[in-house]
């Protein structure tokens, strides 16, 4: 006996270290040691052994342990059981004790030897399971001995168990056992012990096993059934688009390291606070140009631009963009370029009447090139405008022959004019003949005011 109950105090031991950190409802097996107490006086009214009365009526005296109780000094029940499911639990029991009670007839330390085979129903299942209290009910059958009798029980009981820890608690409970033999007498069997659970799986090593762990092969953390929050952010991995960086819930566990309200992974400068219409870069001047595409980052100016504004090198309020005349001032009417006066008209005017020809002749005299270097210095002054050269000659001659004459004269002082760098494009040249004087053809001095040469500026 006392080889037995070691070997059982040794059972426990190993049982206890190899179930730490189980939880209750994910791990299967239960196994229970402790002391049985065998009480045949409230179950058998009536009932004599070798003549004399063995009980009382039923329950009576049920919990007078001095008088009747049979208690073995030592571990002498242990019990294994597994869930099978919906609160049910299947296992089998082994008992021994020495009865030395038989009700109020004594007896001769009489060896007792029980094994039982259990079916129990956890009642906390009633009411969605419970934490630590854990009541149960029992049905089974089994075969008891007494010395070499023996003889089949169906037995039925109540108990609870009460966890301390995850995995370790108290047994109580109380079983009564129909003998189906009249030489063995019904009884009540009592149990005290310690029970432990274990046998759950948890393949992640996570603490949370594998029944109740939606991730059970990464390990994570209990406040999200076992899935893992990599950062730490308290967003579970799943529903965390930044799962590696530890970020806010508003932006679904992403990042904003700049505060701007816009998370890290869409925001095109993260470290620098932003605006949302520009991907979170900012914007100092105001113009709608990011900071980082904006060349000139502290005076607002146009996309088109780089974010510069544009400049106006010759102060006539018309952009070097649109001004044809950059480097000249201008007017707005006439796209920046500076328009031609009445006294440049006149001017023109003046230089035309001095460009006169030998009579019947194209050819251009010393004095009339250098007037109409004044001319040039005119046409690059304003150089938005075209001219027409206008050729004319007196009326000597006849008029076909004045109108060919007056149309070379014209061509002769474009070409000029071409030869000091002046686009063709610019220059139109048309003979007018002797149609149109500006003087009396009767006198030479008439004549040779009417041989000339006029300059029509014409705007583009």
């Amino acid at each position: 006996m006392k080889n037995l109950s070691r070997f059982l105090v040794a059972s426990l031991l190993l049982v206890s270290f190899a179930t730490v950190n189980a939880q209750d409802k994910n791990n299967p097996w239960q196994v229970s040691f402790g002391v049985n107490a065998i009480d045949v006086y409230p179950t058998n009214s009536g009932r004599t052994v070798a003549g004399a009365p063995v009980s009382g009526g039923w329950f009576d005296k049920y919990f007078d342990v001095s008088d009747h109780w049979n208690i073995l000094p030592s571990v002498s029940t242990i019990a294994v059981s597994k869930y099978v499911g919906d609160g049910f639990s299947v296992g089998a029991r082994g008992s021994l004790n020495k009865i030395e009670n038989l009700g109020d007839v004594r007896a001769d330390d009489l060896s007792h030897y029980a094994i039982d085979g259990t079916i129990k129903y956890n009642l906390a299942e009633l009411w969605d399971g419970g934490k630590k209290f854990d009541p149960f009910v029992e049905v089974g059958g089994g075969y008891t001995w007494i010395d070499e009798i023996g003889a089949g029980t169906l037995n039925g009981g109540l108990g609870f168990n009460y966890w301390f820890t995850e995995n370790l608690g108290v047994n109580i409970q109380s079983s009564y056992k129909h003998a189906f033999e009249d030489y063995l007498l019904p009884h009540f069997q009592h149990v005290a012990g310690l029970a432990i659970k274990f046998g759950g799986t948890d393949t992640d090593g996570d603490g949370i096993f594998d029944k109740d762990d939606a991730c059970p092969e990464v390990a994570g953390l209990e406040a999200f059934n076992g899935c893992p929050d990599t950062d730490g952010d308290g967003i579970e991995d799943s529903k965390d688009d930044c799962p590696n960086e530890a970020g806010l819930a508003e932006f679904n566990g992403c990042p904003d390291s700049d505060g701007d309200g816009i998370a890290d992974k869409d925001d095109a400068c993260p470290t620098e606070a932003g605006l949302a219409e520009l991907a979170g870069c900012p914007d100092k001047d105001g113009d709608g140009v990011a900071d980082k595409d904006d060349n000139c980052p502290e005076e607002a100016g146009p996309a088109a631009n780089s974010g510069c504004p544009y400049a106006d090198k010759d102060g006539d309020t018309v952009l070097d963009k649109d001004d044809q005349c950059p480097d000249v001032a201008g007017t707005v009417a006439n796209n920046g370029c500076p328009e031609i006066t009445k006294e440049v008209e006149a001017e023109l005017s003046a230089v035309g009447q001095t460009i006169n020809f030998n009579t019947g002749k194209a050819t251009l005299t010393d004095d009339s090139l250098t007037e109409l270097a004044k001319v040039v210095k005119i046409m690059n002054d304003f150089s938005s405008y075209n001219f027409k050269i206008e050729g004319h000659t007196d009326s000597v001659g006849s008029s076909a022959l004045n109108l060919r004459l007056s149309e070379k004269r014209a061509i002769a002082v474009r070409d000029y004019l071409v030869s000091q760098g002046i686009a063709t494009t610019r220059l139109t040249a048309e003979g007018l003949g002797e149609g149109s004087p500006i003087a009396s053809n009767k006198t030479r001095a008439g004549r040779a005011q009417n041989r000339r040469v006029e300059f029509k500026p014409v705007k583009n």
